[in-house]
């Protein structure tokens, strides 16, 4: 139970008080007030003591009446509370709400098995991958089974799937500002922005998972290829001002065959046809998309009125028996959370399992490069890896003949900045300034509705229909996105869209009966904007704040382009269009994005590629300025990010560059 002892900065949490103003806010029962307390407990003394005092100053200021709606604080509380009320299974049934199959098939987790403690972990390798996500897994396959003796160095662990599975409050996806369970958890991972320290669960952190197969082990699985127009951008819309917009050096045709050796080797469900802005392709996908829903037919009939062409949305998810692994159970649960029956593909079932079973890569989790070792003649000579183990920090050198960074744009921006030395004073790659810059994500349209009639069927994953028609050729923007219907909200989830959009107050009796009448009424349709990038947008290292490690952390300047506004206002309302045009009784378009650069999960472009090296960090296939045997593999090389997600194009971009360092040096370190 909350009460007086629980302490921090600021007032004391009173737990009468705590209780009282409960019972007002979720109009509930005292008993129900006591659990929420108690639950609230568990966040203030485990997960976030720090919030305490920050709880107690809000009781003290509500007093004998409640705060004013924009007071922000208040919000806050609300929001928090109302978040922890509704993780509670017990609160499922009032809102006809069920997660589906949470319960873990046998030998999900069978892949631990080939992990490796820091005193297992050889002197020398032929490679070390950094970073064991779509990137860093895609490529430890391709080069443990073309006969190099591969370290993957993970940073995270691997929570098992039970844990993945079910866990609302500490979902990556949650808006919690708790620490997510895919990590890193702590106060020993910060990062700063605007001279604020943030913890991995504020926003501004831009958080991307960190555990075997990174993000791919709880993502949402969309498998987007790139349009030919998305590596051109510049040259279809010229450069606006102040942006850094450019050419990749490459174009669609260079990465097609990736593409389809993703596709078909990893396992893609979709529908080939209806996407406008699509590019040409060999053969269809390998597997049908999930049939539809309530939604889907919906949705399906505005677009018709509109005259949008439609398409499935592509999935890394089996619809069928695929690769050994089973189709979909259509849980409720997906993005977000570990797949409980394997059917979502990430490299945590397939590239790294494979990569072990070659005989040729050794996994060590938990475990941070925190360095980059300088060579003689252009080269890398290793790594310098530091950890934790049983509570005892640990550190380490290990050798390689080469290496290959991807631990995502914001942890992969930072190795090569730490890893500054005599011959590169700034940073590896860094001799013209380009390391960390160019930081992009997604900024996200979209908007929210209610329909009269029922129309979440709570059939995962949720994403069965999407438009391209927006992704390029509209007036007066540069570039466009994809829209598609939105994944299976959380009942937090659905109470915080409900609430944004205005068609649900925060709190009170009011607050619990519209949730209640609503939760089974509500489409969003969302996507991505293609961002025009700015230089000024960055990561950078922070000389005052320092990790668990003693490593200066990701320090985060800059914001968007006024462009990627436009974009983005032009999106939500063409998905405000689309909703309305499908008979929703009342729609909200999403507001706008806030101050601050653009990252998240869909972080990108701060190691760009190119063929000048005073413009870009890597070479075409990787390779970073100055360094023979260093490469970069994940999405920091992106010079843009498409108006969809990327996660295809990480992968098959990862598969290209490893195809290319097969094709090139055949030389072996000594065993």
């Amino acid at each position: 139970m909350v009460g007086s002892d629980v302490a921090g900065p600021g007032s004391p949490v009173d737990g009468a008080v705590l209780r009282a103003v409960l019972r007002d806010v979720l109009a509930v029962e005292d008993e129900v007030a006591a659990r929420v307390a108690g639950d609230l407990s568990t966040v203030l003394t485990v997960d976030r003591p720090d919030w305490a005092g920050r709880v107690g100053d809000v009781l003290a200021r509500v007093g004998a009446g409640f705060p004013e709606a924009d007071d922000a604080e208040f919000r806050w509380f609300v929001d928090l509370v109302a978040d922890v009320h509704l993780a509670n299974p017990s609160t499922w049934p009032d809102l006809r709400w069920h997660p589906g199959r949470t319960t873990p098939i046998a030998g999900v987790d069978d892949v631990a098995a080939g992990f490796r403690t820091p005193g297992e972990v050889g002197d020398r390798y032929d490679v070390v991958v950094v970073g064991s996500g779509a990137g860093g897994g895609v490529a430890a396959w391709k080069l443990a089974e073309s006969g190099r003796r591969v370290l993957l160095v993970e940073r995270g662990d691997w929570p098992g799937t039970a844990e993945l599975s079910r866990d609302h409050l500490r979902n990556p996806r949650a808006a919690t500002g708790l620490d997510p369970l895919t990590g890193p958890r702590g106060a020993e991972d910060p990062r700063t922005l605007a001279g604020r320290v943030l913890q991995p669960g504020d926003g501004g952190w831009n958080a991307n998972a960190m555990l075997v197969g990174g993000g791919t082990r709880v993502y949402g699985a969309q498998a987007w290829r790139f349009a030919p127009d998305d590596f051109r951008m510049a040259t279809r819309y010229g450069v606006p001002d102040g942006s850094a917009l450019a050419d990749w050096p490459i174009g669609y045709a260079d990465l097609e065959p990736y593409y389809d050796e993703i596709e078909w080797t990893l396992g893609v469900s979709g529908r080939a046809e209806g996407d406008t802005a699509a590019g040409p392709r060999r053969r269809p996908y390998p597997m049908p998309p999930l049939p539809g829903g309530v939604q889907e037919r919906l949705l399906a009939a505005g677009a018709s009125t509109l005259g949008l062409s439609t398409t499935a949305v592509p999935l890394l998810v089996n619809t069928q028996d695929f690769g050994g692994r089973a189709a979909c159970a259509r849980c409720a649960q997906c993005v977000g959370f570990a797949c409980p029956v394997d059917a979502k593909t990430g490299t945590h079932n397939t590239a790294v399992p494979w990569a072990v079973a070659s005989g040729n890569c050794d996994v060590v989790p938990g475990a941070r490069v925190d360095r980059v070792l300088p060579g003689t003649a252009g080269r890398v000579a290793g790594v310098s890896l530091v950890g934790t183990l049983d509570g005892v920090a640990w550190r380490r050198t290990v050798l390689a003949e080469e290496v290959v960074l991807a631990a995502g744009a914001v942890e992969t921006a930072r190795v090569l900045l730490t890893s500054a030395h005599d011959g590169d004073p700034a940073g590896m790659g860094n001799a013209t300034d380009q390391v960390g810059r160019h930081l992009q994500g997604h900024v996200y349209g979209g908007a929210t509705a209610v329909f009269a009639e029922e129309v979440v069927d709570l059939l995962g994953p949720g994403p069965a229909i999407a438009t391209g028609d927006f992704r390029h050729g509209n007036p007066g923007l540069v570039g466009g996105g994809m829209l598609a219907n939105e994944f299976v909200p959380t009942p937090a989830g659905t109470r915080r869209a409900l609430v944004a959009a205005g068609f649900l107050p925060a709190w009170g009796p009011a607050a619990r009966s519209g949730l209640r009448e609503l939760a089974r009424h509500l489409v969003q349709v969302v996507g991505p904007a293609q961002e025009v990038t700015l230089a000024s947008s960055r990561v950078r290292l922070d000389p005052r704040v320092r990790d668990g490690s003693g490593v200066a952390v990701a320090r985060f300047s800059g914001g968007i382009h006024d462009e990627d506004r436009r974009t983005q206002e032009f999106l939500s309302a063409r998905a405000a269009d689309w909703l309305s045009a499908s008979g929703a009784s009342r729609v909200a378009r999403r507001p706008p994005p806030g101050p601050g650069p653009s990252g998240g999960q869909h972080q990108a472009g701060t190691a760009r590629t190119g063929t000048d090296p005073a413009r870009s960090v890597t070479d075409p296939f990787g390779r970073v300025w100055g360094y023979r045997n260093l490469r970069v593999v994940d999405a920091s090389l992106h010079v843009t990010n498409g108006g969809v997600n990327p996660v295809l194009t990480v992968l098959a971009g990862a598969a290209r560059i490893a195809d290319d360092m097969v094709r090139g040096s055949t030389r072996r370190s000594p065993a």
